[in-house]
């Protein structure tokens, strides 16, 4: 079965893939009618999130910003599949990498880091304009799909350009076996913690929120500095990748201070742009459980 819907699916993913930018975004547009007004996947879910993380806003504004949300989902799921074909000059074009500098000059103290990024923006298109612009070798810790035909299809198109990937369950074994090399991990934080009880529950877009706290773990285990990268759209097809040094000296910070100023600039790029991010996603299915 997985190898079936691999092969019906393969030629309309290589046409999408090999579509120009702007066929994709007529196919997006397209999708976007279907999803929202005819399927209305996870709407009740995207709305209740909307409305429960922005309780100033009006019923009609939180409708405008889930449609933005939809419209921007259609267009992300494109751009992943684009991914599959893309060539160096579509990176260069429409993925920006502000203050490359900045991390080269770690690169120059021959330190690695650690990355945190949130599902903001195209996170898929930031990993290939990091190798393009910077000197550590880019680690990006990823979830593995289940069926083997799209596992390798995908992990094919995220090892472009000299990134390599790392299963999340292997994520600090690769980290250690890779401490000769001067590396930046790459991994997605703002996902509900797995197993739930330990979780650390802050307040996050006005919600009590069980938060993910592996970084800070791996980042004082190994004291590499906490860059937190900002993918940033600044329009249809264009983003910029924003990197911020939280903490460069991660041992000599507080408990869940590292976890906290995370989730911080997490929640302060999500205001910024909020249908950037992944509302479909149940994130607050879990309630802090009673002492």
């Amino acid at each position: 079965m997985q190898a079936l819907s691999y092969f019906l699916l393969y030629p309309f993913i290589y046409l999408i893939s090999y579509s120009p930018f702007w066929v994709l975004y007529r196919i997006s547009d397209a999708f976007y009618l279907l999803i929202y007004y005819a399927v209305g996947y996870r709407k009740s879910v995207v709305l209740s999130n909307l409305k429960n993380s922005f309780p100033e806003n009006s019923e009609q504004e939180i409708k405008q910003i889930s449609k933005r949300y939809y419209r921007y989902l259609c267009d992300l799921t494109l751009e992943t599949l684009k991914t599959i074909t893309w060539r160096q000059e579509d990176v260069r074009s429409r993925v920006t990498m502000r203050n490359p500098e900045m991390i080269d000059a770690i690169f120059e103290q021959k330190k690695s880091i650690l990355i945190v990024m949130g599902h903001l923006g195209n996170w898929e298109w930031a990993g290939p304009c990091f190798s393009l612009n910077c000197k550590h070798q880019l680690f990006v810790v990823y979830n593995p799909l289940s069926n083997p035909y799209f596992e390798k299809m995908f992990s094919g198109s995220r090892t472009k350009f000299n990134t390599k990937i790392i299963p999340r369950n292997n994520t600090l074994r690769s980290m250690i076996a890779n401490r000769k090399v001067i590396s930046a991990t790459a991994l997605i934080a703002d996902q509900a913690p797995s197993p739930i009880n330990t979780a650390v529950w802050m307040d996050f877009l006005n919600q009590d929120t069980p938060v993910f706290n592996g970084p800070e773990k791996l980042a004082k285990k190994l004291d590499y500095p906490v860059v937190y990268m900002h993918v940033k759209r600044v329009k249809r097809g264009y983003y910029e990748v924003c990197p911020k040094i939280l903490f460069e000296t991660p041992r000599d910070t507080a408990d869940i201070e590292i976890t906290t100023a995370l989730n911080k600039v997490l929640e302060d790029g999500i205001r910024e742009q909020p249908e950037t991010w992944l509302w479909s996603h149940r994130r607050w299915k879990h309630q802090r459980p009673s002492n």
